[in-house]
């Protein structure tokens, strides 16, 4: 059986550091500089990060996220009887705002922290 740890941390602990926007070597270090812009080493450790490209991951795993929020919320809005079209527009398309933004920075290091851990780089290791 194949363990998932790259220099000492699992990859559970990698993709949780990330979560907090932190370093997922140290789990101290910003991993953000601006709001998505994800900085080029660690403050902390020095571990290089400017290479761990997301994509098109990314924008895949938020509006997943978002649509099973969305659909979860109408489903409950219909089963309960509160379906007036006022009250989707005043719930969901603030709904769908306010999601993507809150969980976008976080999903971000969440896939920084896979990446890392499985050593999955832009960048050519020289």
């Amino acid at each position: 059986m194949r363990t998932f740890e790259h220099r000492g941390v699992g990859l559970g602990t990698a993709i949780l550091r990330g979560l907090r926007c932190r370093c997922p070597r140290c789990g101290e270090g910003d991993l953000f500089a601006g709001f998505l812009q994800q900085v080029d080493k660690c403050s902390v450790c020095g571990q290089r990060l400017g290479g761990f490209n997301v994509g098109l991951l990314l924008p895949f795993v938020v509006i997943t996220i978002v649509a099973h929020v969305i659909i979860f919320v109408m489903l409950d809005m219909e089963l309960n009887e509160r379906a007036s079209p006022l009250i989707y527009l005043a719930v969901l398309v603030p709904l769908s705002v306010v999601v993507p933004l809150a969980v976008i920075r976080p999903v971000k290091g969440a896939l920084i922290g896979f990446l890392w851990s499985r050593g999955l780089s832009d960048e050519l290791e020289r």
